[in-house]
């Protein structure tokens, strides 16, 4: 007799293939059986009217700077995601010598991380025993900080043999990928040798190449060739991490470089891409200024800031962007420092310049020294069109870029956290029909297990890891909104990870069934 037994739902086995009535069975946490009929199991569930698909595999998430202080992930669960790919855009909380530099270098707070590790075999141990799975990259920025610091200057021979060491020891300590954030400081002090070298060293360890590129506005295109001639060079898996256009005079340009893409992909090369349901993105407020400015990290711009004539240029190469690739109506202060309370939370640059009579780029300014430069931001600047044409790519997964797990807290995050997955299956499949529901469940996992090597999961087989979802297509649905983001994603009724049930009835059974993945690649 099996463990636990999912009866008579539809299946939607991950592949793209039509979905088929039938049954799972599970025991342990490998699924044993998949059969046309009924089977009996020490649980059974009932799974009438609804979908069974493997759990949902989220490519792209920063949950590795929140899962310690949330390992329930009940944002994750609720709409189906069972595995979270950590380390992405070039941020990772290892390896590190200098607490402070790291800590100063992070685009989200991370004071609720205990930092009781130093390299991905001691983060590991930290997030083990979560209820979703892990999946470690290494960032490129981390591994910067470690041998160079926070310095607008290239490595040395030995510096970058160095780093490169960082990223196989990572490897070697279990890490699936390496990520750059090439508009992060300090990755964006690098220059495309330094991150072939660095791309190769990953390659060579087995590793996945996940970047968020240099540019997603008016050099898009020239970004997304850079990525590619990376891979290219080093025999690289590439995945180009949310891919988009920012900013009304970019949208469109998406449909060039998904045709760069599958040029590429003609040549050999294995590159894809992922996105997320939204056309607003979401980060650091200090990542909209130039590299120049942040030079040194959050301590030096706002000692720049400081100087009357530094500030007025900073500014001016903020306004500059305005209207090109920003927005100021559509740049809102999302989130402080914890802790920190604002009336700003939720406006715009442009309205608070309005309310305190300055000018959008100025207003922005005041914000980031008034929180030391810690201010996390809703970026809307993206093209529904956009959306739905990467969407579609038969090479793109659904990713979310979150990092919130909890259903509680301050600020007025980004919904993707909340929403992603059951987004795209209510608003892009069920309403709009975008895509088909195979297709959409093909892109939240067998696409992205595939991605990362995970060789024994993303698909409903006998033999595969027991990451299941059972959810009702005709329910399913992201409730979280920009302007009230807390709040839970509805219309999955059972999560299992690993044969674990971490979702029975739609409600968290307070279990954990997740541990940190490896790759097969």
């Amino acid at each position: 007799m099996f463990d636990v037994v999912i009866n008579g739902g539809e299946l939607v086995d991950g592949t793209g293939t039509p979905r088929r009535r039938g049954s799972i069975g599970i025991t342990g946490d490998r699924i044993v059986e998949v059969s046309p009929g009924k089977l009996a199991g020490r649980r059974e569930i009932d799974a009438t009217g609804q979908v069974v698909a493997p759990g949902f595999i989220d490519l792209h998430s920063h949950a590795d700077y929140t899962l310690e202080g949330a390992p329930a992930a009940v944002t994750q669960i609720h709409q189906g995601v069972t595995t979270l790919v950590t380390g992405n855009c070039g941020h990772s909380p290892f390896p590190f010598t200098d607490l402070d530099l790291i800590r100063r270098a992070s685009i989200i707070d991370d004071r609720a991380l205990s930092w009781k590790w130093r390299d991905a075999a001691g983060f590991r141990e930290v997030v083990e025993g979560s209820a979703v799975n892990v999946a470690l990259q290494v960032g490129h920025n981390a591994v910067r900080l470690a041998v160079l610091g926070d310095a607008d200057r290239a490595p040395t021979g030995a510096e970058l043999e160095r780093m490169c060491e960082l990223v196989t020891t990572a490897a070697r300590q279990g890490a699936v990928g390496f990520s750059t954030g090439l508009i992060y400081a300090p990755g964006v002090f690098a220059d495309a040798a330094e991150v072939r070298a660095l791309v190769a060293a990953a390659a060579s360890a087995g590793l996945l190449y996940s970047t968020h590129m240099r540019n997603e506005a008016a050099t898009l295109l020239d970004a997304v060739r850079e990525a590619i001639e990376a891979a290219e060079f080093a025999g690289a898996r590439l995945e180009i991490s949310h891919l988009k256009a920012m900013g009304p005079e970019n949208h469109g340009k998406v449909v060039e470089a998904l045709a760069l893409i599958d040029a590429a992909r003609q040549r050999g090369v294995d590159v894809a891409a992922d996105v997320y349901p939204y056309t607003a993105s979401s980060t650091s407020l200090v990542s909209r200024l130039s590299p120049w400015a942040v030079d040194g990290g959050k301590d030096a711009l706002l000692a720049r800031l400081a100087d009357p004539a530094t500030r007025e240029r900073i500014a001016a190469e903020l306004r500059a962007r305005f209207g090109r690739d920003i927005d100021p109506e559509g740049l809102v202060i999302a989130d402080l420092p914890i802790g920190a309370q604002s009336a700003d939370i939720g406006l715009s640059v442009a309205e608070i310049g309005r309310r305190d009579g300055v000018d959008p780029a100025e207003a922005a300014l005041r914000v980031l020294v008034a929180h030391a430069a810690n201010v996390m931001i809703v970026n809307h600047a993206m093209s529904e069109t956009d959306v739905d044409t990467v969407l579609r790519h038969p090479w793109v997964s659904v990713a979310s870029d979150g990092w919130t797990m909890t259903e509680r807290g301050d600020g007025r995050p980004h919904p993707r956290s909340f929403g992603t997955f059951a987004r795209v299956l209510g608003r892009y499949v069920r309403e709009r029909g975008v895509l088909t529901l195979e297709d959409a469940v093909r892109k939240m996992t067998s696409l992205p297990a595939a991605r990362i090597g995970l060789a024994d999961r993303g698909v409903l087989a006998a033999g595969k890891a027991a990451d299941v979802v059972v959810l009702d297509p005709a329910g399913i649905m992201d409730n979280s909104t920009f302007e009230q983001p807390w709040q839970l994603a509805s219309g999955c009724s059972a999560v299992l990870v690993n044969g674990v049930p971490v979702l029975l009835d739609g409600s968290p059974t307070g279990r954990s069934g997740g541990t940190v993945l490896t790759s097969a690649a």
